[in-house]
């Protein structure tokens, strides 16, 4: 066990499977004490078990770390406020927090029903505003804090996932401002989307890569220069196993990590990425409001085929 982390106190939503469960035990093995938030749904958010937090909780334990289960629903405010008072009640305090929580429910955005929509972007983004509010509270109250959330490249479109996309880009947009809201007061807001197979994603994460990343780069294509190599997987177990997430979240939350901030990040296996912010790609100015026919002529051009 590692000693990065002795003494803080984290908080995992969805820390019961997946990639969750693997940042939970990797916090515990640094020394934090855990608290393993998961209802214990099926992948559609129906049903509860508190298996899922008891098994990692038991895990923790048996390896001489501390943590405790909790159950609450956090895509309500008071299952929020409930896990967050929950940790304070147990430990005295919260250092950090992580969203691992989710839900899908794919359907094709002409078959998508209100329901569909609403349960997945409550289950996924909400419940990452709901314990981020009360975490975020003691955060600026005590001058420092750690938040790391799940996302995914589904925002960068993916098909029949129309609600489960609208939630993602919602948590990144969250975790920007969150880092500008509590910056100031020594607390960090970084996302990460990360690639491996879970019970949201099963198969060969190659399915769900986005194309930039599991194709040509934009170099090759340009002809200037090749893709970068990816070393081969040496490894214990698969590139694909969401295990191999944790490192990068748990460092995110130690003190090494104090001014890496508003950041999207990915990970798979092992590879690193880092993602660009949304930038202005091309301008036209015109001093006055453009006419029709000026659109006619300069969007093309603006946009790269009308020249």
């Amino acid at each position: 066990m590692g000693n990065r982390l002795e003494g803080k106190i984290a908080v995992v939503t969805g820390g019961g499977r997946g990639i969750g469960r693997g940042i939970s035990k990797l916090l515990a093995e640094e020394g934090a004490s855990i608290v393993v938030n998961d209802k214990g749904t099926e992948v559609d958010g129906s049903g509860a078990s508190n298996v899922p937090a008891d098994e990692v909780v038991d895990e923790i334990k048996s390896s001489g770390g501390k943590a405790i289960a909790n159950y609450a629903d956090v895509s309500t405010m008071e299952g929020g406020e409930s896990l967050i008072q929950a940790c304070v009640d147990n430990y005295g305090q919260i250092d950090i927090l992580v969203n691992s929580a989710g839900s899908l429910k794919d359907r094709m955005i002409y078959q998508m029903t209100e329901s569909d929509f609403d349960q997945v972007v409550r289950n996924n983004s909400k419940s990452v505003f709901t314990t981020t509010k009360f975490a975020g509270i003691l955060f600026r109250q005590q001058r420092s804090g750690r938040v790391v959330n799940m996302v995914a490249d589904s925002g960068l479109g993916d098909v029949g996932r129309s609600n489960y996309a609208a939630a993602t880009e919602g948590i990144i947009g969250l975790t920007r401002t969150t880092a500008k809201d509590l910056g100031k007061y020594g607390v960090t807001a970084n996302a990460i989307s990360a690639m491996a197979e879970t019970r949201l994603f099963p198969g060969a994460v190659d399915q769900h890569r986005i194309p930039e990343m599991s194709g040509p780069s934009r170099d090759e294509r340009a002809g200037i220069g090749p893709s970068p190599e990816i070393p081969s997987w040496s490894g214990g177990g698969s590139p694909d196993d969401p295990e191999n997430v944790a490192p990068l979240a748990v460092y995110l939350c130690t003190e090494a990590a104090p001014n890496i901030n508003g950041y999207v990040l990915g990970v798979r296996g092992g590879s690193l990425y880092v993602y660009s912010n949304p930038d202005i790609e091309n301008v036209v100015n015109k001093w006055g409001n453009f006419t029709m026919e000026e659109m006619d002529v300069l969007f093309p051009k603006m946009m790269g085929y009308g020249f």
